[in-house]
């Protein structure tokens, strides 16, 4: 009993788990005598009997083995122990220990009471591929993969990558349908994977415009029984047909498709006729089309189709008919909600958020897109009937605005009369009974339509140059609408024109703030800041523009311009490069070109463009005033003289062209002809000094009789030409003297004395041309040699001018001085 243990004794339920049992002592089983004897007998054959787990109740006993005292061993006792398990099952000892736990461990086991040391569990064995059923599976996988990124490829815009994914998709289908066959399995084809594949190869046929091969691929699945209403796809033929303008196949086969569509499916019938009826028009066949118009809007009506029907009408000139569709087209129900119901109450919260929630959402957005698509159509056949329905333009507008204010658009009534006074002024009618008369009658009316008048008013004033209604008129568009941008671009142009430049930039500042994008109020910005001397902030807004008008001319000039006031001629012809990419028979952007190549030295560029811009404008004085510099500079006084006679034609009162014409020839050696033309300029100019001069010199040289006239007439006139400097000299004196007012009165006197014929509109551009000119070698010829002022302006017409030349466009975005009309808001007459 001494080795017997009570639980309560216990100070440890699991004591003794940890213990070393010597049982598993290996080192010493030589020297244990139990084990030897059941070794030599056959205690060593028997079954084992013995607990593998000693009881709670002995756990703190000790077994017999050499190293303890001596206990009988288990395998000799006729029953197991307490505690001791059979078959390898441990038993639990209840309301002794807790369930799961032991106090001894299993033989050759471990503590594992989850499982874990099994490791994870083995992977699932996979199907195998080499079966029929499985490569079949598989392909038909890969074949709807390709399909499907087939069709994303076409939403991104990637047409030939669509395209090959389909191609692709094709194949993979057909080695599919030969794999079925060889499988045994031709029945079980999947045809509606067939059509798939099918489809969106003619599709993306027609996508790339590759129409044979679209046409034969949809002829394929049309001509297959076994596919169900592939009959429809015949409207998508027929599509193609129109694209290739193919008519009467495509009235063809939209009637075939017609008759294999049931009733049940109105409206793709609808849409069908729609269609023919479109044909018939592009036909010129307005009768045929009529009817087809006239079917559908007796079953289902529908904005586009009523303005059809109007323009066909109106094609073959049937100004009832024309009223009675109008009639019809502003009765069409357009089946969207009244704005009513997004306007939310004041009281209720939540209904308050769910329509700021549905205010903008995709329906609405529809419904303001067919709403909007819906009043274009309107307008546009008013305007168009208007003229045609009645005996004259007004009456036949009234008309459609009476019509139109007894219907559900009652709101286009006001824009109708807006575009009725804007039609006045595309007629040049600017009198009182038209234009000005029709937008005044909205001055009283909604704040809306009112601002849109006086807006048109103050334009219209403007071009004709009365500041100050224009003004008026800019003032009360503003006050009914301060967003409006037009009427804040008017107010600062009325302001521009008066010089006040800051406060015209403040106006196109804030119509930009209300609109971003409105392009004529940073087009004037620019202009005000270049006007103002900020040519920085001027290049900005420019560059902006220019992000937004790629492709603007006024803009590439304005660019170039102001980069050869910042003095970067090398962007400013980079600038116009582009330009005339857009406008390549500009003769002033190539004549600009030509100058600034001419001052960077580059004389054979500037060559090619004075060159080019002469062959398109050949009336520009300055351009063939260089030109005739430039082959007398390069020794070729023969082609020289074609462009002074040219000159000489512009401007006849202008003695030296005809001068400049004489000295060619005598430069080339043709002395006859050259005292031919001193003659002829001799008897239009008698007091032309320049021109004695030369008599008297090569009258000289060829022995000439007259040599003596021409000296003693040469003789007078430069007598008479110091009496008259010495006039001048004295006026001079006197004006000194006097008032300032005197003065300058005779400073101009001086100054057209001393400029003679090139006070009469010679450019300085053309006075540094003209000085190059008599800088030409030849010092000891007296006209080459002669100052400007010896050239007698006697018989120079006071009114004599350079003859003008049309502006181009980029001329007239280049003057600061005044405003273009087209650059001062074009969108003050709203379409």
């Amino acid at each position: 009993m001494e080795h017997v243990h009570l639980a309560a004794e216990e100070d440890d339920l699991y004591s003794g788990y940890n213990d070393y049992n010597p049982t598993f002592d290996s080192e010493e089983l030589d020297n244990d005598a139990g084990f030897q004897q059941a070794v030599r007998t056959s205690h060593g054959r028997r079954p084992p009997m013995t607990a593998k787990f000693p009881g709670t109740a002995i756990g703190g006993r000790a077994l017999g083995t050499s190293f303890g005292s001596r206990m009988p061993m288990a395998s000799s006792m006729g029953r197991p122990m307490t505690g001791a398990v059979q078959d390898g099952a441990a038993r639990p000892m209840t309301a002794v220990r807790a369930a799961g736990y032991s106090s001894a461990m299993t033989r050759g086991s471990t503590f594992d009471p989850l499982g874990q040391s099994k490791g994870p569990a083995p992977p699932l064995e996979g199907k195998s591929e080499d079966t029929p059923d499985e490569k079949v599976k598989i392909l038909e996988k890969k074949v709807n993969d390709l399909i499907e990124e087939s069709c994303l490829a076409h939403g991104l815009g990637d047409l030939q990558l669509s395209l090959d994914r389909a191609k692709e998709a094709g194949r993979k289908e057909r080695a599919l349908v030969r794999q079925r066959e060889q499988s045994g399995n031709a029945d079980h084809i999947n045809l509606d994977l067939t059509y798939s594949v099918l489809f969106n190869l003619a599709t993306q046929y027609a996508n790339n415009d590759m129409y044979a091969e679209a046409l034969n691929t949809y002829q394929v699945i049309v001509k297959n029984k076994m596919f169900s209403n592939a009959g429809r796809l015949k409207v998508n033929m027929a599509n193609i047909h129109f694209k290739q303008k193919n008519y009467p196949k495509a009235i063809k086969l939209y009637r075939m498709a017609l008759d294999q569509i049931s009733n049940s499916h109105k409206e793709m019938r609808i849409k069908i006729m729609q269609n023919i009826g479109v044909v018939f028009i592009r036909m010129g066949q307005y009768s045929d089309a009529i009817t087809s118009f006239e079917h559908i809007m007796s079953e289902c009506p529908n904005i586009k189709t009523g303005f059809n029907l109007i323009l066909c009408y109106y094609a073959i000139g049937d100004r009832e008919r024309m009223k009675k569709a109008f009639q019809k087209l502003i009765c069409v129900p357009l089946g969207i909600d009244e704005e009513d119901k997004y306007i939310p109450p004041n009281d209720d919260t939540h209904a308050n958020l769910v329509i700021e929630a549905i205010k903008n959402d995709k329906l609405h957005q529809m419904e303001r897109e067919r709403k909007a698509l819906a009043e274009k159509f309107i307008m546009t056949s008013a305007k168009l009937i208007a003229p045609a329905i009645e005996a004259t333009f007004a009456a036949g507008f009234d008309w459609c605005v009476d019509m139109v204010k007894s219907s559900q658009y009652v709101e286009l009534a006001n824009d109708l009369e807006i575009n009725k006074a804007i039609t006045y002024l595309r007629q040049r009618d600017f009198n009182q009974v038209g234009a000005v008369e029709t937008l005044k009658t909205f001055e009283k009316k909604d704040s809306r339509v009112k601002s849109a008048a006086a807006t048109n008013l103050s334009f219209l004033y403007f071009l004709e140059k009365d500041y100050d209604q224009a003004d008026r008129y800019a003032d009360l568009a503003m006050t009914a609408d301060r967003y409006n941008p037009a009427a804040l671009i008017n107010k600062g142009n009325t302001v521009f024109v008066k010089k006040d430049y800051e406060k015209a930039a403040e106006f196109y500042k804030e119509a930009l703030r209300n609109d971003s994008s409105c392009t004529e109020a940073l087009y004037n910005l620019g202009l005000t800041y270049k006007r103002l001397g900020r040519l920085e902030e001027s290049l900005d807004c420019f560059l902006k523009l220019h992000a937004i008008l790629r492709n603007s001319a006024q803009v590439m000039w304005q660019l170039a311009n102001l980069f050869e006031m910042l003095e970067d001629p090398h962007q400013a012809i980079e600038w116009l490069m582009q330009l005339i990419t857009v406008t390549p028979t500009d003769p002033q952007v190539l004549a600009k070109l030509g100058e600034l190549y001419d001052s960077e030295g580059d004389k054979s560029q500037a060559f090619q463009y004075y060159q080019e811009s002469f062959r398109y404008f050949p009336s520009n004085i300055d351009v063939i005033e260089w030109l005739g510099a430039y082959y007398i500079d390069t020794q070729f006084c023969e082609k020289a003289i074609q462009y002074f006679e040219r000159a000489t034609l512009i401007q006849p009162t202008q003695v030296k062209w005809q001068l400049m014409v004489a000295s060619c020839y005598r430069r080339s050696g043709n002395y006859q002809k050259a005292l031919e033309t001193y003659k002829d300029i001799h008897r239009k100019f008698p007091e032309n000094v320049e021109c004695l001069r030369f008599l008297v010199r090569l009258c000289t040289d060829m022995g000439m009789k007259e040599v003596q006239d021409y000296a003693t007439k040469l003789k007078k006139v430069e007598k008479m030409k110091e009496i008259r400097e010495q006039r001048v000299k004295s006026a001079r004196e006197g004006s000194a003297r006097g008032t300032r007012r005197e003065g300058s009165a005779s400073s101009e006197v001086d100054i057209k004395a001393d400029s003679g014929h090139s006070s009469h509109g010679t450019s300085a551009k053309g006075e540094r041309l003209s000085a190059k000119m008599r800088a030409l070698p030849g010092s000891n010829e007296p006209y080459e040699a002669s100052s400007q002022r010896d050239i007698d302006a006697s018989y120079v017409d006071p009114l004599g001018a350079p003859m003008e030349r049309p502006k181009t466009a980029a001329k007239k975005r280049n003057e600061e001085d005044e405003f273009a009309d087209e650059e001062l808001g074009d969108d003050l007459l709203p379409e």
